[in-house]
């Protein structure tokens, strides 16, 4: 079993992340019988502008806050995509094999481009494509996809597909995606209705890695909040959405159920529940706070991580990238 997974680098990472994605990847890392490969997908970011220097920071701290999060550069092959050459050559080589019309069909391009799609960058557009160089240049067996990542994983195997049976070889794995365990949606502090944003302009509006035990307690002691008791059912959260919210985010560090969460606390008043939740989040977060914290103090250390894991995934995707280009005659 040999599983892909790549990351977008954005800084300010903050508890919906952790919950969402990262602890996704920890798991993978610990319970997997065979190959993790983590990469962020830089190459993929500059679809879009971005500021340089905010870019290069935000790509250090990515690495900082996945390792510190629990994935293992010693267990799990953790790179930057930029660093191994051979997602970019296998994406032009894959290009001669991907249709238009496919990706013409891709929601998220529509989605992403909007009304200006005249003005989209034509990275937005073969995005798919390099996402198929990303899981068949290792020959990947699975590829952990949420929702709207389906259709894009349906592409990789419909290229693996063609390029194979074009050229009469049988290189490319067709990989299987992993629906992983339902991630908790973690929504804003301040907002039970909006997702937990690092573009929010209200810091106190989410839960940031970097926050320290302090800041944490003071977050969610002033989050928002209504003045009713919590329910003895999930039912009784369905026209709460902050309420809602928080019990969810509770269930979700505990590793329990939002009935579990009820049946504790069923009666009782935020000026209880808060301060459980507060203890809950510094208990899980705190200790992941310093190591982060640690790791972004010394940049050389990360780049030498990350540096260490491109060398081995560029061993790895050697020998598919070799018989790419002996299939095409090249």
């Amino acid at each position: 079993m040999r599983i892909v997974s790549g990351i977008q680098p954005t800084g300010n990472l903050h508890l919906g992340n952790y919950l969402g994605a990262i602890r996704n990847w920890v798991r993978m890392q610990d319970e997997t019988a065979g190959e993790c490969f983590f990469f962020l997908a830089d190459l993929h970011a500059i679809s879009d502008y971005q500021e340089p220097t905010a870019f290069a920071r935000g790509i250090r701290e990515m690495a900082a806050a996945l390792i510190a999060c629990g994935v293992d550069p010693d267990r799990a092959t953790l790179f930057r995509q930029s660093k191994v050459a051979a997602h970019a050559e296998l994406q032009w080589l894959l290009n001669g094999t991907a249709r238009v019309g496919w990706l013409n069909r891709m929601t998220q391009f529509k989605d992403k481009s909007g009304k200006n799609r005249e003005g989209a960058s034509v990275a937005l557009y073969t995005y798919p494509v390099l996402q198929a160089a990303d899981v068949l240049l290792y020959q990947a067996t699975h590829v952990p996809v949420g929702e709207d990542q389906k259709q894009h994983l349906e592409l990789a195997r419909d290229i693996a597909t063609k390029f194979n049976t074009d050229y009469q070889v049988e290189l490319f794995t067709l990989p299987e995606p992993i629906i992983p365990p339902a991630a908790a949606r973690i929504m804003s502090l301040r907002d039970g209705s909006a997702k937990m944003s690092k573009s929010d302009p209200s810091d106190m509006s989410r839960v940031n890695l970097t926050d320290d035990a302090d800041t944490i307690a003071a977050k969610v002691r002033k989050a928002k909040t209504d003045p009713e008791p919590l329910p003895e059912t999930a039912e009784g959260l369905a026209e709460r959405p902050e309420a809602r919210n928080l019990v969810g985010i509770y269930a979700a560090l505990a590793g329990v159920t939002v009935a579990d969460v009820l049946g504790r606390f069923a009666g009782q008043g935020f000026g209880a529940f808060k301060p459980a939740l507060a203890d809950l989040m510094v208990e899980t977060l705190g200790p992941i706070g310093v190591r982060l914290r640690a790791l972004a103090a010394d940049p050389a250390e990360l780049d030498r991580l990350m540096d260490k894991g491109a060398e081995r995934a560029a061993i790895a995707a050697a020998p598919t990238l070799a018989g790419a280009y002996s299939a095409l005659g090249l």
